[in-house]
């Protein structure tokens, strides 16, 4: 199955509290961190791919080493295909493409993408991209994006899938801090969000 999120930021001790960026209201960046994973593991397997759109891991002071990210990484489930972005250097996808592995179903532990990548879902396509972007009329294509945190872009087309999102809040069962979404979530937030929007115009 394939999952979805954003802006993981491990190590952002920065982001902690009560804020309108991205509030996380944990006492330290070790607790926040074992949230996302504990999340993150809890609903996704080996066999399972997330597709993660972005901004791994960050210190507002000193990046985190290669080393420590992927360690990180290696704790979470699944296939991780990172979509590169903003806080996500080069030699942090070099590392990870340099210390791959091979999961028990045959397939790779990591992939990296520059831009986005696109994939099809329930008759819809996903295009799955760290910085939202402008489509203008589309018709069944949803850009599945982060970076953004605790804010929406007013377009029901862009789902913001960050784990700080305020458009989780649209779906009928919440979903704990750092849980890729599934499919079928991401549908339901659009439907909702596209309702909200027509509300209000």
């Amino acid at each position: 199955m394939n999952y979805f999120i954003s802006d993981t930021h491990f190590y952002h001790d920065s982001l902690l509290g009560q804020n309108d960026f991205a509030p996380r209201l944990f006492d330290s960046v070790e607790e926040m961190n074992e949230k996302l994973i504990k999340s993150w593991n809890e609903r996704v397997t080996d066999h399972d791919t997330v597709y993660h759109l972005g901004d791994v891991a960050m210190r507002p002071k000193h990046y985190p080493t290669e080393k420590e990210t992927f360690d990180m990484l290696e704790r979470l489930n699944g296939h991780i295909i990172l979509i590169k972005g903003n806080h996500d250097y080069r030699s942090l996808l070099k590392y990870l493409m340099k210390n791959n592995r091979v999961l028990e179903d045959g397939g790779l532990k990591y992939q990296t993408e520059d831009v986005g990548s696109l994939l099809k879902f329930d008759h819809h396509q996903f295009y799955c991209t760290h910085y939202p972007m402008l489509l203008g009329e589309v018709d069944q294509i949803l850009n599945l994006h982060g970076h953004i945190h605790h804010y929406s872009v007013g377009i029901a087309e862009n789902i913001n899938v960050g784990v700080d999102s305020p458009e989780l809040q649209y779906l009928e069962n919440p979903v704990e801090f750092g849980t890729p979404l599934r499919g079928e979530e991401i549908l339901e937030i659009y439907d909702k969000k596209k309702q909200d929007l027509m509300k209000r115009s």
